[in-house]
């Protein structure tokens, strides 16, 4: 009887198990005619090498569990080199078939982990998580769960020990018992496309109601005194509201408000930091996720924990944003783990050398590399964590983490994070929910977009902005749009030599007037992937015609600037003069055929408290998104 376990094992589910040396190495020393005699004993496969060194694998024990003489603590070359012998004894791998990681029972789990394991799980389920499932097809014949802090996958049908995932060995069991769990509600509830979202556990209701504690009211009184009056007293009533919903697991309202007690001190200190729209869109943001309904799991953040150490992570960058203030400089690295984008954060102060540049960072070490290597590169580390909100955070030694070119792993990466058809992307951001009840993670809506052919490419020297057009394979067109930033002087120049010859562009994406937007984060031609913000040099770019201005844009940014202006005063101390404006701001709404939008606004205008306030920024943020 063949082993249909290890006959399923590719290269790069081993290299997942093991590490891609230890394979690149098993399969030299079985083509030098080095490799394991093998010995098979009813199920047990066993591999005996030259120099006395045994390794076993019974049946349905995995790689990490199977037994060799080396002393290996992991998945050693003698258990990898007995896989790949026992593959070219019996002629390559097992035929495909359709199958789900839901089919392991209870019992299985039970037998193989332990009911402490499975009791962890049902704590992990709490509340409900958000899962993203990708089942097993020919094309790719690996089960994938994307679950908020790791993923996991099924390398193997049926079989839970060849199980792997990035999160750290203390944790990963459970990870994978809720795996399990996600592809069982999924076929249960009869979601079979390639691709499923949902939240698996949690109470059956959705959540809706006041659920935040104070903060509800903090905000109305925020509203009605106006953030310019917020003193210490309040920032410390935030700072306990914030305190409690991170002890209450509600991670996306906890970081809302941490977020605006940062404003509020920014504001009192002085610091550049302090944007008036953005406590605008905190204090909505706050009320939307306090009365919102759907799956506590997205709306709160519910039962996810903080940060998860991971045991191995394997990353493929897809370029870095320096953002700057008057301040700081901070780096973003963004990473492609598996279908998800994860960001690494740096910060440095602005003081130091004298306010750097974006090509002045590029230099900077980062974890013991450059951040212009760490941006163009393929990272392996053992000593990462990864939070809620998407961020990872590499720590331990240098030696533990390796940094490799990236070559073609762009061309490798999953479906779900690169854009092949433009028209079906826009449906698919078309279906999101409104942003403020959204999870809130970093990097959301970065994607790889793959580019066919490039249009026209023009530069609006009024705007200091640079648009290109781009199309994908069936002519469908998006937009390339990248603005001018002092702190990265260089960077419309780099897009404007990298963008003629691009094969893909990395970016977040969003949608604008109908068609898709990219504002973008890396190029990838053929010579490389070049990175904007990090780019040196200049050259001549010739003006375009500037576009014609969008008056729907302006009109609603106008409205959210004054909803804005109203929150940083205090509805107590509006002058009349601002109402007037908000009126006015009404009938240009009206005008223009937004007239939900003007009616709420001329009644904030009329009546300005707290709900009129909340009714109007809200219908407000929702149109801005969606135009």
């Amino acid at each position: 009887m063949t082993r249909a376990d290890l006959l399923s094992l590719s290269a790069d589910a081993l290299a997942a198990l093991a590490n891609r040396g230890l394979v690149k190495r098993a399969a030299k020393e079985l083509d030098a005619g080095a490799g394991p005699v093998l010995e098979v004993d009813g199920d047990t496969v066993a591999g005996r090498f030259a120099d006395g060194v045994v390794a076993t694998l019974p049946p349905g024990a995995g790689l990490e569990r199977a037994g060799c003489t080396c002393g290996a603590t992991g998945v050693c070359r003698h258990r990898v080199a007995v896989v790949l012998a026992y593959q070219r004894e019996h002629e390559g791998a097992a035929e495909f078939a359709p199958w789900s990681p839901g089919d392991i029972t209870d019992d299985r789990l039970r037998e193989l982990l332990g009911e402490r394991v499975l009791a962890a799980a049902r704590r992990l389920r709490g509340s409900g998580v958000p899962v993203r499932l990708r089942r097993p097809t020919g094309a790719d014949p690996v089960a994938t769960a994307e679950l908020p802090s790791c993923t996991v996958r099924f390398l193997v049908p049926g079989e839970l020990g060849y199980t792997h995932t990035d999160a750290a060995a203390a944790a990963r069991d459970q990870w994978a018992v809720l795996a399990v769990w996600a592809f069982r509600e999924a076929d249960e509830r009869g979601l079979v496309d390639d691709v499923v979202r949902l939240d698996v556990g949690g109470p059956p209701a959705e959540t809706g109601g006041p659920g935040l504690g104070p903060v509800p009211e903090l905000v109305a009184a925020l509203l009605r005194d106006g953030a310019a009056t917020a003193g210490p007293v309040f920032e410390a009533a935030l700072e306990r509201a914030r305190a409690d919903l991170a002890a209450a697991r509600l991670h996306w309202p906890a970081l809302a408000v941490g977020e605006l007690a940062d404003q509020l001190r920014a504001y009192r200190g002085r610091s550049a930091h302090h944007d008036p729209a953005r406590v605008a869109d905190l204090v909505t943001e706050l009320h939307a996720r306090d009365r919102a309904t759907g799956p506590r799991s997205q709306v709160l953040g519910a039962e996810e924990p903080a940060e998860t150490p991971l045991r191995r992570v394997r990353l493929t960058s897809l370029g870095c944003r320096v953002r700057a203030t008057a301040e700081d400089r901070t780096a973003e690295v963004f990473f492609a783990d598996g279908g998800t984008v994860l960001v690494l954060r740096h910060r440095w102060p602005a003081g130091e050398d004298g306010r750097p540049m974006g090509h002045d960072l590029a230099a900077r070490r980062v974890r013991g590399t450059s951040l212009a290597d760490l941006a163009a590169s393929n990272v392996v580390s053992e000593s990462g964590s990864r939070s809620a909100g998407r961020l990872v955070r590499i720590s331990g030694r240098a030696s533990s983490t390796s940094i490799t070119p990236l070559g073609g792993a762009w061309e490798a990466l999953p479906d779900e994070l690169v854009v092949h058809d433009y028209a079906a992307a826009g449906r698919e951001w078309d279906e999101l929910p409104p942003r403020v009840v959204r999870p809130r993670v970093a990097a959301e809506l970065v994607r790889v977009v793959r580019i066919a052919a490039v249009g026209r490419i023009a530069y609006h020297p009024g705007a200091q902005r640079l648009d290109a057009v781009v199309l994908d394979a069936s002519g469908a067109t998006a937009a390339v749009s990248a603005t001018h930033r002092a702190h990265c002087p260089a960077a419309l120049d780099a897009l404007a030599r990298a963008l003629p010859v691009a094969t893909h562009v990395s970016g977040e994406v969003r949608r604008s007037r109908g068609g898709l937007v990219v504002d973008p984060i890396a190029v990838l031609t053929p010579d490389g992937l070049v990175v904007p913000d990090l780019a040196t040099g200049t050259t001549a770019m010739a003006p375009g015609d500037a576009p014609a201005p969008d008056p729907l844009t302006s009109v609603v940014d106008g409205a959210l600037s004054l909803c804005a202006e109203a929150a940083h005063r205090g509805l107590r101390h509006l002058p009349p003069p601002l109402l007037d404006r908000a009126r006015g701001a009404a009938d240009d709404l009206r005008r223009l055929g937004l007239t939900t939008a003007g009616d709420l606004v001329a009644a904030f205008a009329d009546e300005p408290t707290p709900d009129t306030w909340h009714r109007a920024h809200l219908r407000l943020v929702v149109t801005a998104e969606r135009r």
